[in-house]
Parts: structure tokens; sequence; C-alpha cells
């Protein structure tokens, strides 16, 4: 199994409230040996364990589920796009060092997305390009960037510097919409999470940004498109009947799912067999959202669970489309694997 949508978090950095003078800044504050609150200024953001940060913790969960090959990338809230642009690439590099540090304790099976300040379309590329010569696999960028959605012209620079690089994109919603009203009972991460992810999508389709990227970029969006696949038929309707819809969108919103991948993160089996059907089995992969509460917890049992998909259909969904998104050669690895659980 390749399991694409892992996250991780280094056990600690330096201190950005200090270094650049202002607050808010997230920061680890341990409350133990394996265990810590993620904190941004003095608020807590989340609990988290040694599983974001050791990855003899990471290995030994992922020997338990039967996982060869996890691709990680850092939690969304360290992005920083709401700072000053020089202050995100600085971060950028603190994590994105930290991320090749925890994959090199096994680099055929730890694999890593790096995160870039997209904030700058000239330092987001730059900071690509060196990360990717330092051994990430690809970028993990958040849904939009303030009021900068997918289709703003600096973002689709990116991207098509992305797929020049070689770089596979994974979107990962953020920054959720409407907050306000949605104070209790992780609302935020239920309700805007999917919506966010659907609206950016729609930018791409409606806008016509997908006329102008290449066919060679690599784009996944997280939670199994959000909410996008089960609303898909209401945007084509919408897309037939009125004009407004269709003035920058050449084809019907449903053709252009040819365009992008999703992760399965979506913990029903009525759900994924839809999401098959929608978007194809060629572009649905593995994602679990390790080793967070809202992921997976016995990581590809979803999919393994679906007795009703043919094998050939499990396999591609458990590792061979994102064998061929991220373009990894794990044939090495899987032979070691399968010696290790023989033994």
């Amino acid at each position: 199994m390749v399991d694409i949508h892992t996250h991780f978090l280094p056990r600690s950095w330096p201190d950005l409230a200090a270094r650049f003078g202002t607050p808010d800044w997230p920061w680890m504050k341990h409350t133990g040996a394996d265990s810590a609150m993620l904190m941004v200024g003095d608020k807590e953001f989340r609990p988290v364990s040694a599983a974001c940060w050791d990855a003899s913790v990471r290995l030994e969960a992922m020997d338990r589920d039967g996982v060869d090959v996890q691709i990680m990338c850092a939690t969304p809230v360290l992005f920083a796009y709401q700072r000053p642009a020089h202050q995100a690439l600085e971060c950028a590099r603190i994590f994105n060092d930290a991320a090749r540090d925890i994959c090199a304790a096994a680099p055929q099976r730890l694999k890593s997305l790096c995160q870039v300040p997209l904030q700058d379309t000239d330092l987001a590329c730059r900071e690509l390009s060196r990360a990717m010569r330092d051994g990430h696999i690809g970028v993990h960028i958040g849904n939009h960037v303030g009021a900068r959605e997918l289709h703003d012209e600096g973002i689709i620079t990116f991207l098509q510097h992305c797929a020049a690089e070689g770089a596979a994109v994974f979107v990962h919603p953020w920054d959720m919409m409407a907050q306000e009203r949605m104070p209790r009972y992780m609302l935020p991460w239920l309700v805007a999470m999917p919506a966010e992810t659907q609206l950016s999508i729609l930018w791409l389709i409606l806008s016509g940004a997908f006329e102008r990227l290449p066919r060679s970029l690599r784009l996944c969006f997280a939670h199994g498109g959000g909410s996008f696949p089960y609303l898909l038929g209401r945007v084509d309707n919408a897309w037939r009947n009125r004009d407004v819809v269709r003035e920058d969108c050449p084809r019907l919103p449903s053709s252009y799912v040819e365009r992008f991948y999703v992760d399965a993160a979506v913990f029903s089996g009525d759900a994924l067999s839809f999401l098959i059907k929608t978007m194809g089995e060629d572009r649905v992969m593995l994602g679990s959202d390790y080793p967070f509460p809202l992921g997976e917890q016995q990581v590809g049992s979803l999919i393994r669970s679906q007795h009703s998909l043919p094998a050939p259909t499990r396999a591609k969904l458990l590792h061979a489309n994102a064998s061929t998104f991220f373009g990894l050669d794990t044939g090495g690895t899987l032979q070691r694997a399968a010696t290790r659980r023989s033994a």
C-alpha cells in the first residue's frame, strides 16, 4: 500500500515569534515524552503525538497496517501564507528540511512533499525547485491564499512551474470559510473543509484555468475531493442551463475529472463506490490523513474491505495509481515488504 495523505510535525523548531517579532506563530508545547500540544500563539490548536515526528513510530504503524510507502506533508497551519513572503519562505525551508530529516530514517518507505511561500510566485517557484533537488517528490499547497483562489494568475504560474519541474501537487483545504458560524463540534472540519475543496476545483474548471494548465500537471485534492463528486450533477445542470456558468468554461464540468486525482479518505463504502464511479478507478488513491483522529485509524481498511470491487481495482487504489502519480519505483520496496511480512 502507498498512503499518499499523511502529516508530520517536527518535534521542535525555532521560536518564530521571537525571530520575526510578531505574535501568534505555531509552536510545540510538549506535555510528555510522546505527546505535545500544537499551539498557535497562546491558543491550543490540537493535541499531537510522537507519530508526527518520530520515524520509528510511523514505521511501526505502517508495518502494523501493511503500508509500504507513506507520503507525508506538513500540517497546513504551518503554511504562513498570511505572513510576509520572506518569513513564509524561511518557514518553508525549516519544515522542508525537517521533513527530509524524518524521511532519512527510511528513504525507500518515507517520502515527503514540500511547502512553499505561495503568496509570492517567484519565491514559491524557487523553493519548489530547491526542495525537489533535495529529494521531495512534490508540493503540498493550501486551496487558497487569502482571497486568491487557485485560478489566480500567480498560482497558475506556480502550477505551470510544478509541471515543468515534474512535481506532483497535493491540494489540502485550510483557513476554512464561515468559522464564526461553526464554533462547536469540529464543524469547520466537517462542513467547511469539504466545501473549500469543491470551491477550489470549481474555480479551476469554471474559470477556464484548466485550459491554461499543461496536461502533464499532476494534481490531487484531499478528502475525496470534498463535496465536489456528490454535487457534480448540479454543476453540470447549471452549465447546461445558465450562460453565466459556462461563459469561461468551454466543456461540460464533469469532463474535467480527467485532469486531477483525489484521495480515498471518505470513510464509507457507499461513498467510495460513488467516488470511483465519478472519478474513475485510475484517479483515486489511498490517503489516510495519518496520524490525526479524523483520519483512517486502520490504514487501507476501507478499500480492502470492499469485496465488491474487483481485485485489480483495489490494487489500483491501494498502490498502483499512487506509484504512477508520484513516479514511484515501488518494485524493490514491495519485494522487501513481502520478505519482511513473511518473516
